[in-house]
């Protein structure tokens, strides 16, 4: 059995019961021009016990299909979020 990929991303949902969405950021090289650009992947993850909130930095790992989209699992959080998600407001009427 060969090694499992692991990916560092920031959780851009957590709306989802159990899963979060998390965009990664790799850097590549242009084929023709040569240039530096920024590539991004979006990954849902199995997140067992709100371990990630929205904002936070997190390390997966894959991991055999849990769904239909599901691939990856959250590992650890690597870093909080600052502050936390923003308080909702309630409207007046």
């Amino acid at each position: 059995m060969g090694k499992k990929k692991e990916f560092t991303g920031k959780v851009i949902s957590d709306k989802m019961q159990k899963t979060v969405v998390i965009r990664t950021m790799r850097l590549s090289k242009h084929p023709k021009y040569g240039k530096i650009v920024k590539r991004h992947n979006k990954f849902k993850a199995h997140n067992e016990g709100d371990l990630a909130k929205m904002g936070d930095t997190v390390l997966i790992r894959e991991t055999r299909p849990l769904s239909k989209d599901k691939r990856f699992r959250v590992v650890k959080v690597v870093k909080k979020a600052a502050g936390g998600q923003p308080a909702v407001k309630e409207q007046e009427i």
